[in-house]
């Protein structure tokens, strides 16, 4: 089944008690009413017994059924068939049979979903589901005959407070396991980060530990709580370096989708580096000509060139964490430790310009994810986290080579007491800055420009844009 059609359990029981009984199908809830309770469904085209489902649109709202109902028993089907445009409808009922269609396997071979809208190729059967069509963002001409009816009717829930579906990120990365849920017009519901360390030890051993893989799980259930509460049938969940180089993936891989009823995808340093570039350059001034975003994270940096879209990406098997596991052995660091960091990652980026030479020339580079973040900051001693005043900024070479000095030379129980360094991070944030220290270097940058958007940004655009 589709990842789009599995509903929470929270969803399931509130469209039950709408209802009045279980559902019959899979479905996910596409339309909530301000206060986040179903107002539409869409439901898979098959019940659970293998009957062919041909209603891809259903409403559970009480209020409005009862007010579709009035028009329908006040002679609503007769005069919407007879007012409305037939070759308009026409068009309708087909765009609607290949949006249902589209749900079903290309391997099934038995009975199948018939017709257009509620089950109909010809004229108008039922408004309900041309109604809950339209509050879905369908191009439905009857829906919109039904809402110029019923909206002087003093429905309790006006159209203007639905909302067609909340959207939502899991990325599972080296060092932290983040979380963005946005609604339909890419407004930021809920954004939380949580340091697990599912890469802990991956670098030398391979493997995910245990312990690693129930920290992260125990924030996975914590996220399905908060996807629940705010209502987002809609998920994608991206899991990057460190399960890339698990042998065990697969068993982590198979807890996550137990939690969340949604398997993690493991995406390829390309990918991961495809939708960073899509999250971080929103609202973000960006050189038209060429630019280079860094994105560093606990288990990889991705290097990535564009224009006004994104041209080449490089992967580089070092972040945050692994620096730290295989470099900095001491507390603090000793001098030729964090010479040698340096030295690996500037080796790497070598590799990287004898492929692409041009990415030592872009006149304008962006820094995302939580080094970054962390280091600009910690330049700005914010005593508490303010993500408008970081996105944007303009962190000079001079000030990452200052904090890098800094963090660099103090024993962990003082560097945590730094203003803008996050405790959790305060043990790894060292190796992060040998990263981006090699870079600046190497590239001969001045500054960059930090963006506080990242790979979850960029997912959930790309979830609104298939909405």
């Amino acid at each position: 089944m589709n990842n789009d059609l599995i509903a929470s359990p929270h969803d399931r029981e509130l469209v039950t008690q709408l209802l009045g009984r279980e559902p019959h199908s899979a479905f996910a809830v596409v339309v909530r009413d301000s206060n986040g309770i179903p107002v539409v469904i869409k439901n898979a085209p098959f019940l659970a017994d293998g009957t062919p489902m041909p209603t891809l649109y259903w409403l559970c709202s009480p209020e409005v059924l009862v007010a579709v109902s009035r028009l329908e028993a006040a002679g609503g089907v007769n005069d919407a068939e007879a007012q409305v445009d037939s070759n308009e409808l026409e068009d309708a009922h087909r765009r609607y049979q290949a949006e249902r269609d589209a749900y079903i396997p290309s391997d099934h071979d038995g009975p199948r979903p018939s017709g257009g809208v509620a089950g109909t190729r010809i004229g108008v059967k039922c408004l309900h589901a041309h109604y809950a069509w339209h509050l879905a963002g369908g191009d439905d001409p009857v829906g919109r005959w039904v809402a110029e009816r019923i909206d002087g009717q003093h429905i309790e829930i006006p159209e203007g407070n639905f909302s067609r579906g909340n959207v939502a990120a899991i990325d599972i990365g080296t060092n932290s396991t983040n979380l963005l849920i946005v609604d339909h017009n890419g407004k930021t519901l809920k954004r939380q980060v949580n340091v697990t360390r599912l890469g802990q030890g991956v670098d030398k051993t391979q493997t995910l530990s245990p312990d690693a893989i129930d920290r992260t799980i125990e924030c996975l259930a914590k996220y399905r709580e908060l996807l629940d509460a705010h209502g987002a049938p809609r998920l994608r969940v991206v899991a990057s370096s460190a399960s890339r180089d698990a042998a065990n993936r697969d068993d982590f891989f198979d807890r996550a989708e137990q939690v969340l009823g949604v398997r993690p995808e493991l995406v390829s340093g390309e990918e991961e580096a495809r939708l960073a570039y899509r999250g971080c350059t929103s609202h973000v001034d960006v050189d038209k000509n060429s630019h280079l975003i860094i994105d560093i994270g606990g288990g990889s940096t991705e290097l990535i060139v564009g224009t006004t879209q994104l041209s080449r990406a490089h992967s580089i098997d070092v972040g945050a964490v692994r620096m730290t596991e295989r470099h900095l052995q001491h507390d603090p660091p000793l001098p030729e430790e964090l010479l040698n960091a340096i030295g690996e990652v500037q080796d790497l980026f070598d590799d990287v310009v004898r492929v692409n030479p041009s990415i030592t020339h872009v006149p304008q580079i962006i820094g995302t994810a939580g080094t970054i973040v962390t280091i600009a900051a910690v330049e700005l001693g914010q005593q508490v986290f303010d993500a408008d005043e970081l996105h944007g900024f303009r962190l000079t070479r001079d000030a990452i080579e200052d904090v890098f000095r800094t963090l660099a030379t103090e024993p962990l129980i003082d560097r945590i007491h730094n203003p803008g360094l996050p405790r959790d991070r305060a043990d790894v944030i060292v190796g992060g800055c040998c990263v981006l220290v090699a870079l600046m270097r190497t590239l001969d940058a001045d500054e960059l420009i930090v963006s506080t958007n990242n790979i979850l940004d960029g997912v959930c655009a790309e979830l609104l844009s298939n909405i």
